[in-house]
């Protein structure tokens, strides 16, 4: 399928490895012209050359944190008016809330809520003016079912949640629309260090614990990070505009709900 969205632009956050560069991936694949962040120069500049490579796409790369002020500003700077905004930022720290300042809770609240908030405000108004924009929150799977060590994530993860609910009924009919990807687990450096960190806990092996996990899960495996860029890319499609305020699963079942 020809997603209809060659010659865009799009602005893909914490995109030098995993699940964001992943959807940097797709998306270039498709002929859009991606601004790539993170805040690792090197591996940015690693990443984004593999991608012109393999695509032939036009890739521009900003280095900085995105989480930050700064880091945002450096980023519309070079990336003022995309047509496609992909927010993403690495999940605060797993634990006992107990252990939690409230400096840890503002920096969740902080990377995972109010960073994704900022950059919308920063582009949807442009992107109702010309008629087109696709936002998509990288979010998380504990969004659906909250995962008890991860109750920093959960909290601000879901408020970036309930707040793309009720601004997506609002530029739908400008055809901008506003998503959600909520990943399980995926093969990404996150995963294996949750899986260390289980590993340490229970006694066995990093692999014990992560073919542990594989098999806990209904489809006998891990997601990889093309199959979530994919997803992403279709989210970004001309032909999903009639998909707004969605929180779209992508977990291999785990989830057990009807709804």
């Amino acid at each position: 399928m020809d997603l209809g969205i060659a010659g865009r632009s799009a602005l893909v956050c914490a995109s030098s490895k995993g699940l964001g560069l992943a959807c940097a991936a797709s998306l270039a694949r498709e002929g859009v012209a991606v601004t790539m962040t993170a805040r690792g120069k090197e591996a940015l500049e690693a990443a984004a050359q593999h991608i012109r490579d393999t695509t032939g796409a036009t890739i521009t790369t900003v280095a900085g944190d995105i989480t930050t002020p700064e880091g945002r500003a450096l980023a519309l700077a070079v990336c003022p008016s995309p047509d496609i905004l992909v927010t993403n930022a690495g999940g605060p720290k797993p634990g006992d809330f107990r252990e939690w300042s409230r400096e840890d809770w503002i920096a969740a609240v902080d990377a995972n809520m109010l960073t994704p908030i900022e950059l919308i405000k920063a582009t949807v108004d442009g992107m109702m003016k010309r008629g087109f924009g696709r936002i998509v929150n990288i979010t998380s799977g504990a969004v659906k079912a909250p995962i008890d060590v991860l109750g920093l994530s959960n909290g601000a993860r879901s408020g970036l949640t309930g707040f793309v609910a009720g601004l997506a009924r609002k530029t739908v009919r400008h055809n901008v629309t506003i998503n959600n990807l909520l990943p399980g687990p995926f093969e990404t450096d996150r995963l294996l260090a949750t899986a260390a960190a289980a590993a340490r806990d229970t006694g066995k092996t990093v692999e014990e614990a992560l073919a542990a996990r594989r098999a806990g899960n209904p489809a006998g495996r891990f997601g990889t990070p093309a199959e979530f860029g994919d997803a992403c890319a279709w989210l970004c499609s001309a032909q999903a505009g009639f998909v707004t305020g969605q929180n779209l699963l992508m977990d291999g079942g785990a989830y057990p709900g009807t709804f």
